[in-house]
């Protein structure tokens, strides 16, 4: 089955869709049916969390070196100052996730307005 396969108006919403839920709430069904059995420090989940938190800085460092759309027009330089400004906020502001997503917005969002 593809998505070209049925040429009607709802097949490309329901292929999104199931496609959409047979990737993530299958795994997120497992976590929930493994979740019990894992001690948290295990080694199983030391990996899953070191995998996830890998992704999530290679999305970040590839948004920061090649950006689309309204990031396109900034420089190169404003957008690693907002995010290591935004990531020291973190560090020395309690360790608080929004603290640094709002310390590198700003900073982005003035630079982008200033030039």
């Amino acid at each position: 089955m593809t998505f070209g396969a049925v040429d009607s108006w709802w097949w490309p919403f329901l292929f999104i869709l199931v496609g959409g839920w047979l990737a993530t709430d299958a795994w997120r069904f497992l976590g929930v049916y493994l979740g019990d059995r894992l001690s948290e420090n295990s080694d199983l989940l030391v990996l899953v969390r070191a995998l996830a938190t890998a992704l999530v800085a290679a999305v970040i460092g590839n948004l920061i070196v090649f950006p689309s759309g309204a990031l396109i027009d900034t420089a190169l330089a404003l957008r690693i100052v907002a995010a290591g400004a935004g990531f020291l906020a973190y560090l020395y502001l309690g360790r608080k996730i929004l603290v640094g997503i709002v310390v590198a917005e700003v900073i982005l969002l003035v630079g982008m307005w200033s030039f």
